[in-house]
């Protein structure tokens, strides 16, 4: 009986034994996910990067303990496009997000398209995004609907609501009059509102602490955290606990709470055994919004900042941490953006890439420090579906257009903005980044077959993704999630007839074609979305046949 009851109680220890280390084996299989997005934060913001005058030890330990990026490219320099491109793998011209939308959009980032949270429940993964949205704040576009199981945070940016710049409401001095105030939101549904600079300051407080939880209740398991800061972006504001702490002014306090908050998150990691086996991604959706002067960021040596596709804008700090398999201290110069983060999550999860073309590559090579890993061949730098330029190795060739700029301006002060300049490219411009990372030497007439080779990809991309710059449709672009609205046609003796229109729609503003004519259908509140109609020339001629 002895005899029996010992084996039997070896094999119950022998199979506990495996179950556990089957278990552990299976959770262990993939690493957990954390990315965390700052808000216009600039390259030079974080002290491995140049900041100065304050500390970020937390971020920097990233840095130490992990993998820094130092050509890594936001897709464009404006929030809601940049965010739809890293979520999708794809430039924002492919996915239809351009600019940053407001308060009165019916648009979003379209269901159809595919997001890392949606490639990662597909492996089990729990999924939360904690933080700033951006891509449409009504419910059909919110994050539960694009593959999170948890959403809190702000719909879109903290300037969007109906204060002025002096932290009291705008009365009629401002367009933002009609703005709401920010709707702090949870899953789908609005539980509370932010109507003052103090309460914004409980922000990355509130965000850090909701992080932190979502961590500890999913240790289990794999998990993809999400956090998009609502800082810096103004109006900046802090917790009582960080104000005045840097001694250097309001920007310094806030870079120290969100130093902080990456601490906390990585505190976290540690305690619930987790910090070795998870990918720690840290990045900003653009560079600086200069002309707010000392509450915004640096982007030195950088030319320009937010709103410019000059290196200031796009170019941010990347820092990527995974204990496992990247190698302490490393420093990559290759090519690499945002949008190559889906795909390479994809493939450290041996996840399927999304069924629609994406413009990402995945850069696991890089991260595992592999001899002749290559980053990314070519980026190419559009604006509001303005191909502004590209880039091939070290190599920038910028085409004509017009920007605006923060040159030769004085900045505002204590959160109120400065004015911007104009600036123009008359004719192409072509930049060694290598040797002149200010953009200040014009090497067009010395390398022609450089220029010769990036107007090649130029016209590729105007092909695939369009140019307004030189008027090109491109083939490639899908269109956004859209709310639309309807007029009553019932009457309408026009409805489903043909019609021929003479000229033809202008290109931004074609709404959805003969539709918007006859069959009484509106197109969404954004001027800048393509779906109002209009027409350009001094005559305009519709013959409906009835």
């Amino acid at each position: 009986m002895r005899k029996r009851k010992f084996q039997s109680l070896l094999i119950m220890f022998v199979s506990v034994f495996l179950m556990q280390s089957y278990g552990q084996q299976k959770k262990n299989e993939f690493p957990n996910i954390v990315l965390i997005f700052i808000d216009d934060m600039g390259y030079a913001d974080v002290g491995c990067f140049g900041a100065e005058g304050y500390k970020t030890p937390n971020i920097d330990g990233l840095a130490g303990n992990g993998m820094r990026f130092t050509d890594f490219y936001a897709s464009q320099a404006v929030c809601s496009a940049s965010r739809a491109s890293l979520l999708t793998g794809c430039y924002s011209e492919r996915v239809g997000i351009e600019g940053a939308l407001t308060p009165s959009a019916t648009i979003g980032l379209n269901p159809e398209e595919t997001t890392i949270a949606e490639i990662l429940k597909q492996k089990g993964y729990a999924t939360a995004a904690i933080g700033k949205w951006h891509l449409g704040h009504l419910k059909e576009f919110l994050p539960l609907q694009h593959g999170f199981d948890e959403y809190f945070g702000l719909p879109y940016s903290n300037d969007m609501w109906p204060v002025w710049y002096d932290g009291n409401e705008t009365g009629n001095r401002s367009p933002k009059a009609g703005n709401p105030p920010l709707p702090l939101i949870e899953g789908n549904e609005v539980i509370d509102t932010i109507s003052t600079l103090e309460e914004q300051g409980l922000l990355t407080k509130l965000y850090t602490q909701k992080a932190v939880k979502f961590i500890q209740n999913n240790k289990e398991k794999p998990f993809f955290l999400y956090m998009p800061h609502s800082m810096v972006h103004v109006p900046i504001a802090v917790s009582n606990d960080f104000k005045g702490k840097s001694g250097k002014g309001l920007f310094a306090d806030v870079m120290m709470e969100l130093d902080w908050s990456v601490g906390e998150v990585i505190k976290t990691l540690k305690l619930n055994g987790l910090y070795e086996n998870t990918l720690v991604i840290f990045t900003s959706d653009n560079g600086p919004w200069l002309n707010f002067g000392n509450h915004a960021g640096s982007a030195k040596p950088l030319r320009e900042g937010k709103g410019s596709m000059w290196e200031g804008g796009p170019r941010v700090s990347a820092i990527m941490q995974w204990p496992e398999k990247i190698a302490p201290g490393s420093i990559n110069e290759q090519l690499t953006s945002s949008i190559d983060i889906l795909p390479t999550i994809a493939e450290i999860t041996a996840s399927k890439l999304p069924e629609k073309k994406i413009d990402g590559i995945s850069i696991l090579p890089l991260l595992e420090g592999l001899e002749n890993a290559k980053g990314r061949d070519h980026f190419i730098y559009y604006y509001h579906n303005n191909l502004i330029a590209v880039r091939k190795g070290d190599w920038k060739l910028v085409f004509p257009h017009t920007y605006k700029s923060y040159k030769g301006v004085e900045p505002g002060k204590n959160g109120f903005p400065g004015p911007y300049a104009r600036g123009k490219v008359t004719d192409e411009e072509l930049y060694n980044l290598k040797e002149d990372i200010g953009e200040t030497i014009n090497l067009t007439s010395q390398y022609p077959e450089i220029v010769k080779e990036l107007q090649t990809l130029a016209n590729e991309a105007r092909k695939d993704l369009g140019d307004r710059l030189t008027n090109q449709r491109g083939t490639g672009g899908r269109k956004p999630g859209r709310i639309m609205q309807a007029l009553k046609v019932s009457e309408n003796l026009a409805k489903g007839k043909n019609i021929q229109v003479s000229p033809e729609y202008a290109w931004k503003y074609s709404g959805i074609g003969d539709s918007t004519l006859i069959n009484g259908v509106l197109g969404s509140l954004d001027l800048g979305d393509e779906q109002w109609l209009g027409f350009q020339g001094s005559d305009f001629e519709a013959v409906i046949d009835l």
